[in-house]
């Protein structure tokens, strides 16, 4: 029984010396996140295809058991609305190979304009894409949520490929007015749509964003606990990655979702311990 969870990222300057050692060079840092968290969300691909080199580093850094989901790049996605992308797509797969198993999913984010006109381009590509791969789809046009037929047909259609439907839950960020800068920031960008709960695989992967306030955002997740508690209970293995607007301790709340489910499903087998902030002395 595993519940992996993480952050959206596994650098941040907020995280240098106080929850990650101060100074590590870029090719450390990614190994002393995996002592925090054993997931991460892979938003840098959505922006550029990594070089191989660079995916051979991440591969070194984490251990088999770990779990990236990465993001699909933009120029397939948003772009060119997954139509007439075989290049991207061969050139960028090609480039993940070194994760191996550690990719526990491709995840394919689609734009706030992606509807339910759209849904036959999406089922042209998942045809498309090789079977050694586990995917994941992010939507975000409300007609999802609001509109039980058009969230059938898609639900049907993510089953048929084995693929999750990956929520993004804002709605604790937009429960109350914003008191920060990164949660105004937040509030004009993040996506504002029902909290979703249904797992349609195995393997269900949530996105939670809390706020800055870390009492508000563990209040927030209560619902999330219990439903990943069940998921573990029917042999699911979830992935939750937990977000706030400034990202600030997300390593650390990660850890304390963990926890919370852990008080719930005791045999749930433990995270590793994080390696220590500052170099250990003898006195």
């Amino acid at each position: 029984m595993r519940l992996h969870v993480g952050c959206a990222m596994w650098t941040h300057a907020r995280w240098q010396g106080r929850l990650l050692p101060a100074g590590l060079p870029p090719g450390e840092r990614l190994r002393a996140y995996a002592t925090w968290c054993d997931a991460v969300e892979g938003n840098t691909t959505f922006y550029a295809t990594p070089s191989r080199s660079t995916v051979e580093s991440w591969a070194a850094q984490t251990g088999p058991g770990f779990r990236f989901v990465v993001k699909l790049p933009k120029a397939i996605t948003h772009e060119r609305r997954l139509t007439g992308a075989e290049e991207d797509l061969h050139t960028f797969l090609e480039a993940m190979e070194p994760l191996g198993s550690r990719i526990h999913a491709l995840w394919l984010q689609m734009p706030g304009s992606f509807s339910p006109a759209d849904l036959g381009a999406l089922a042209a590509f998942l045809h498309r894409l090789p079977r050694s791969h586990r995917y994941a789809v992010e939507v975000r046009h409300r007609a999802f949520f609001a509109d039980e037929r058009s969230q059938r047909l898609l639900e049907r259609l993510l089953a048929g490929f084995d693929a999750e439907w990956v929520p993004f839950d804002t709605t604790v960020l937009f429960r109350s007015p914003p008191t920060s800068d990164a949660e105004r920031d937040a509030w004009t960008k993040k996506p504002r749509v029902p909290r979703r709960t249904r797992a349609l695989t195995a393997h269900p992967i949530v996105r939670y964003l809390g706020r800055d306030d870390e009492a508000r955002t563990i209040d927030g997740w209560g619902p999330w606990a219990g439903t990943v508690a069940d998921w573990l209970r029917e042999g699911r293995s979830p992935t939750v990655f937990i977000h706030t607007p400034d990202n600030a301790d997300a390593p650390a709340l990660a850890r304390r979702f963990h926890d919370d489910v852990c008080a719930r499903v005791p045999e749930l087998e433990p995270l590793p311990e994080p390696m220590p902030s500052e170099p250990l002395t003898l006195f």
